[in-house]
């Protein structure tokens, strides 16, 4: 295992805009916590999810062994055998942006490397946890990359998002939360976001949305679409519990300033409307999209709102083919599709 500084290495991570190899999943087993009951309802999502990655990238999937690789296999036979990669690496829950690794990139070889953090489960909320906590350097020995191991520093790839030059969004509600990193005050957990991830800003938001079990992941609420740009849900029902906490984070958004001193520019998306299912609310949220190389993967709802995500992320990557999928049977597991991928940048 590496111990020096990724950031004294020149290693950075990159914006999840920039060239991707492959796009990394783990599919889910069918006596996982996520989805309860629901294990077959969600599956075609998965499957939907997938078939538009493939389109854009190679789809790297964790399977728990050949049998479950098999079956995965049969239902995606519509995607070319070339652009869907399985490894026999088992995992307890489908969450891949938070138990799995962080890459970073540098110039020099080796140009990739992964991060190593330690996973808890969201503060220990589900168990076990220990498959997932074993995935980042399984993905590393699988690929042949270097690791730089931090197992004693609880952090969520969900939890952060970057602009790849330095400026990170995070959140006061999951960072400084004790069932993360409870020795650890905001300056030190800054200290260890420079030292780690070639942080050269942070900018703390408040509160996350209502019925998010991750403590207020800053991939439900607010996401760096460009290197100055960042685009923040906003709640229009001043009844509706979300209202004040994604207000108070669009006041902070207008005064923030990036790294370099600059001022952001700040675009609104929608919130949905409330959904509950089994007493409780759950965390639907178009701030949850994933950016591929060459389609943007929206979770919509079946709802009016739906449209108006679709359109103001048009406006934000031109470029990109916008794939808007029903997420109402994945969001019962509380993520979307940020929360289940986690990208591999392309190297060169």
């Amino acid at each position: 295992m590496i111990e020096i500084s990724p950031s004294e290495k020149g290693y950075r991570m990159p914006a999840e805009w920039e060239p991707h190899e492959a796009t990394w999943i783990s599919w889910p087993q069918i006596e996982c916590n996520s989805f309860p009951e629901s294990y077959d309802r969600v599956l075609p999502t998965f499957v939907k999810m997938v078939e538009a990655l493939a389109e854009s990238e190679i789809v790297r999937i964790n399977v728990s062994g050949a049998e479950q690789e098999k079956a995965v296999r049969k239902l995606l036979l519509s995607c070319p055998l070339d652009r869907v990669e399985y490894f026999h690496i088992p995992t307890d829950e489908p969450w891949c942006r938070d138990h799995g690794p962080i890459f970073v990139k540098r110039d020099k070889s080796p140009q990739l490397a992964v991060l190593n953090f330690g996973f808890n489960a969201w503060g220990y909320k589900l168990s076990p946890f220990d498959e997932d906590n074993a995935v980042p350097p399984a993905i590393a020995k699988a690929l042949g990359l270097p690791v730089f191991n931090f197992e004693h520093f609880i952090l969520e790839g969900g939890s952060i998002d970057t602009n790849g030059q330095g400026t990170f969004l995070t959140t006061e509600s999951c960072l400084l939360n004790p069932n993360r990193n409870p020795a650890l005050d905001r300056t030190a957990i800054e200290k260890k976001l420079r030292d780690k991830l070639g942080a050269k800003k942070i900018l703390w938001l408040g509160d996350g949305i209502e019925g998010d079990d991750t403590d207020g992941h800053v991939d439900d609420i607010t996401r760096f679409i460009g290197p100055s740009t960042v685009i923040t849900a906003v709640e229009e029902d001043e009844h509706d519990p979300n209202f004040e906490p994604l207000q108070q984070n669009l006041d902070r958004l207008h005064t923030m300033r990036l790294a370099g001193g600059e001022p952001l520019h700040v675009l609104t998306l929608p919130m949905p409307t409330r959904i509950m299912r089994g007493g409780q609310r759950l965390p639907a949220s178009y701030a949850n999209f994933y950016i591929a190389n060459s389609v943007v993967l929206l979770p919509v709802f079946n709802e009016h709102n739906d449209s108006w995500a679709v359109s103001a992320l048009h406006e934000a990557f031109p470029s990109r083919r916008i794939v808007p999928i029903d997420c109402r049977e994945l969001i019962w597991g509380l993520g979307a599709f940020h929360c289940l991928t986690q990208q591999q940048p392309a190297i060169g």
